[in-house]
Order: structure tokens, then C-alpha cells, then sequence
């Protein structure tokens, strides 16, 4: 009983700080983001939905495991939209997203798929998942608005973007 106790006030803060990180505003997530991608460090802004068949195909553990672990230096943050309230926790999870140092995951707070959806982020037009999107110094370097990515040509463009311009 005296562990159950110790580890309920342990976790409980815990908890909270993780469920105030996520319930924020969609500006505010923008001035989040936006002060990442601000950084001298090459960001990757991925957005993607738990429902999403494409997004599903890229956590295999050759698609964003392997890119996450093989670029710790690459700042990656996902951006869950359009997710009807689903919780991205177990998907994460599953692919093993997470513990990384460069790794960042935030769930957008309008979950709508309809006509009320994001539709800008970043002063961008978002509108398909998965979009992924190569910042650097706060410039977007390279957008691949549409569908599955091929993370050889993402290696590439990362790559690119972290040479001066």
C-alpha cells in the first residue's frame, strides 16, 4: 500500500504536466512550434492523424523509427490533426516514437476532419496528412504536401537544408 501511495504521488504531477502540455490552444502550438523551427538546427514538422492509413505505413520501423534514431541532431516534431479524438499515444508507441531527445509530439486541438479542420499551420496550407515539412533558421526549406514520404529523398532533403544556402 505504502508503494501504491508513493507512486500515485509520483505519477500524479506527472500526469498533469503532460495533460496541460496537450490542452493548449492552436496558437499556441503555432508559438510553440514556431520557436522550434526558429533554432539553427534543421526541424522537421510532420503532420499526421491516427486514422491515417499513409501515416500508418511510415511508422514501420524502416520509415520514421529509423529516420528519428538515425538523425539525432534533426529536431522532429509531429503534429497530430484531424484525429477525431483519437488518442496518438498507442500508435507512437507502437513504432516506438517517443524517448527520443529529438523527438516532439503534440496533438492540435481542433480534432475536426470536416469543414471547420486546420487548414493553415505556420502561416502554411495544410491540406492532406501525412504533410511534412524541412525548416532551418526558421525558413521552410522543403514542403511535401501530399501523401507518404520517401525517406531516402527526406535523408536528402534534411541533408540539403542543413548546407548553407
Amino acid at each position: 500500500m505504502k508503494y501504491l501511495a508513493l507512486l500515485l504521488a509520483v505519477l500524479t504531477p506527472l500526469m498533469a504536466a503532460v495533460s496541460e502540455k496537450q490542452d493548449i490552444s492552436g496558437a499556441e502550438l503555432e508559438r510553440e512550434v514556431t520557436a522550434i523551427v526558429e533554432g539553427s538546427q534543421v526541424t522537421v514538422v510532420h503532420f499526421w492523424a491516427p486514422w491515417c492509413s499513409n501515416c500508418a505505413a511510415e511508422m514501420r520501423p524502416e520509415g520514421w523509427p529509423k529516420f528519428v534514431n538515425g538523425n539525432p541532431e534533426v529536431k522532429v516534431v509531429f503534429v497530430n490533426v484531424w484525429h477525431s479524438r483519437q488518442d496518438p499515444a498507442p500508435k507512437l508507441a507502437a513504432a516506438q516514437l517517443g524517448p527520443q531527445k529529438n523527438f516532439i509530439a503534440r496533438t492540435h486541438p481542433n480534432p475536426s476532419v470536416a469543414m471547420a479542420k486546420v487548414e493553415s499551420f505556420l502561416g502554411q496550407r495544410l491540406q492532406w496528412v501525412p504533410t511534412t515539412w524541412v525548416y532551418r533558421d526558421g525558413k521552410l526549406r522543403y514542403a511535401l504536401n501530399y501523401g507518404e514520404i520517401r525517406f531516402e529523398m527526406l535523408q536528402q532533403m534534411v541533408e540539403d537544408a542543413a548546407k548553407s544556402w
